[in-house]
């Protein structure tokens, strides 16, 4: 499968088959989140939830690349990702795109 975040793929002819997405929502380990704010008084990368949002994405990539196929895709066009909080604690990563198929 072929992922892009442009709207076309040089030298292909595309036909659009439509929206695809994957989703996940994650929440903080609470073990985690403790030493994590620790590590804001000294400054720092939060590396604990940049693994955690890492996966989250990888994830709702998985999920929407597995949509695309069962709809006969070859590639995703104008792939985009968002974030957003869901509840205290807890975040949604949602990856998106256009299925296309390559046309003979």
């Amino acid at each position: 499968m072929i992922l892009v975040n442009t709207d076309y793929i040089a030298g292909k002819e595309l036909e659009m088959l439509g929206l695809v997405k994957g989703s996940t929502i994650q929440s903080k380990n609470i073990g985690r989140d403790i030493t994590q704010s620790f590590k804001t008084i000294v400054g720092g990368e939060l590396k604990a939830y940049t693994d955690m949002m890492n996966d989250a994405r990888a994830l709702a990539t998985k999920r929407m690349v597995e949509e695309a196929e069962r709809m006969g895709a070859d590639a995703i066009v104008n792939v985009r990702y968002a974030s957003a909080a869901v509840m205290q604690g807890a975040a949604e990563v949602m990856a998106y795109g256009t299925a296309v198929k390559f046309v003979s």
